[in-house]
């Protein structure tokens, strides 16, 4: 029997959600995990990667269980044996042939600002000591709406031959002492979200106009866009699925 597995990460202390040798990651964990606690062998297949100190508050995964085993135990368990930072929320019994990445219809990330310094968010926030025109940079999220290609915020050294993606969401919410980021696609390319903020960053602190901006986008070019930010603002908040993949 397959399920969708939904959980939370601290990303600090791990190399990213995809297994790499000789290094700790969240997908390593979690599979150790599933060995530990299931009678027989079973692998989690994530909704996407991760980079290193990137956080999750939706990451999914899938995983097949033997149908002897008692589904509703699996958080419990799971979380039981799993490091304080990696957490299960639920476990969703799905279609036999859903799939946690190729089933996904979109995929939602944010991007947090701080700009006061706090001991206690160094990892999870970007501090910035003086704030951006959030205004421009809203202006400038409206040209990355719709359907386009994103080459100029992808990694350049990426298996990757199509850059297209459609966005249905990108807006800057400003809180005062913090402000996020939130961007929904039907698919991001590698280090988009984190090229894209950096660049948007820019257009809020003057050096960018938004003819500008809108002329990276068109240049298809990495060179001509802003530098990423760093990891540690950055959060899966969520991946949907189409209804029909569950079973109620």
């Amino acid at each position: 029997m397959r399920y969708f597995v939904y959980l939370a990460y601290k990303g600090t202390n791990y190399h990213g959600w995809q297994i790499q040798p000789n290094a700790n990651t969240v997908q390593a964990e979690i599979n150790k995990a599933l060995q530990t606690i299931l009678p027989e062998k079973t692998t989690a297949v994530g909704s996407g990667r991760t980079d290193t100190g990137v956080h999750a508050t939706g990451q999914v995964f899938h995983c097949d269980l033997p149908a002897s085993y008692r589904a509703e135990r699996l958080a419990h368990k799971l979380n039981g044996v799993l490091p304080d930072d990696i957490v299960v929320d639920k476990v969703v019994p799905v279609v036999a042939d859903a799939h946690a990445r190729y089933s996904a219809l979109s995929r939602r990330y944010a991007y947090r600002l701080r700009f006061s310094k706090s001991p206690f968010s160094a990892n999870e926030y970007y501090y910035l000591p003086q704030k951006p025109d959030f205004a421009i940079m809203n202006r400038a999220c409206a040209r990355i709406m719709g359907t386009h290609e994103f080459t100029s915020f992808s990694r350049v050294k990426t298996s990757v031959n199509n850059f297209i993606c459609e966005v249905t969401e990108a807006r800057w919410q400003d809180d005062g002492d913090q402000a996020v980021f939130y961007i929904t696609a039907n698919r991001f390319l590698r280090g988009m979200v984190r090229a894209l903020t950096g660049t948007l960053l820019a257009v809020g602190f003057g050096k960018l106009s938004l003819d500008g901006f809108a002329a990276i986008i068109e240049a298809k070019d990495r060179r001509r866009a802003g530098q990423s930010v760093p990891p540690q603002g950055l959060y899966l908040c969520e991946v949907r699925y189409p209804e029909e993949l569950f079973i109620n």
